[in-house]
């Protein structure tokens, strides 16, 4: 059965990327473009790995994986999250909330592959 990742970004041309990548290697890839219910989509998808946009509509990417962290069901859920804002503070603020890996755009299509098969434990095949 195919590894689930679950996508929470809102700019369309990186979800589209995202996908098709990882489509292409055998993920089953959901999409979430909405900060307030993107908890929620979590929670209910159950996904083996989460991309998770800082800059987000309605929450921020800092609120949601605080969140997740806080809950037994998520507080181990592997979560790459991507931001266009690179600076120190952001990474450590990450690092603080629990992030498991931390990628800023624009990223290569390999690194994001290999980070969630990495993530998911499924190192290249």
């Amino acid at each position: 059965m195919a590894k689930k990742v679950l996508v929470i970004e809102d700019e369309p041309n990186i979800v589209e990327a995202i996908s098709f990548i990882l489509s292409r290697d055998g993920w089953d890839v959901s999409v979430h473009a909405n900060g307030e219910t993107a908890a929620d989509t979590v929670r209910g998808g159950a996904p083996d790995v989460l991309i998770l946009d800082v800059m987000l509509p309605g929450r921020s990417g800092f609120e949601i994986l605080q969140e997740l962290r806080g809950e037994e069901a998520t507080a181990d859920l592997p979560v790459l999250m991507l931001t266009a804002r690179g600076q120190k503070k952001d990474r450590d603020l990450a690092a603080r909330l629990g992030v498991t890996r931390f990628m800023t755009k624009p990223f290569a299509n390999a690194e994001v592959l290999e980070a969630v098969r990495d993530l998911a434990g499924n190192p290249a095949s």
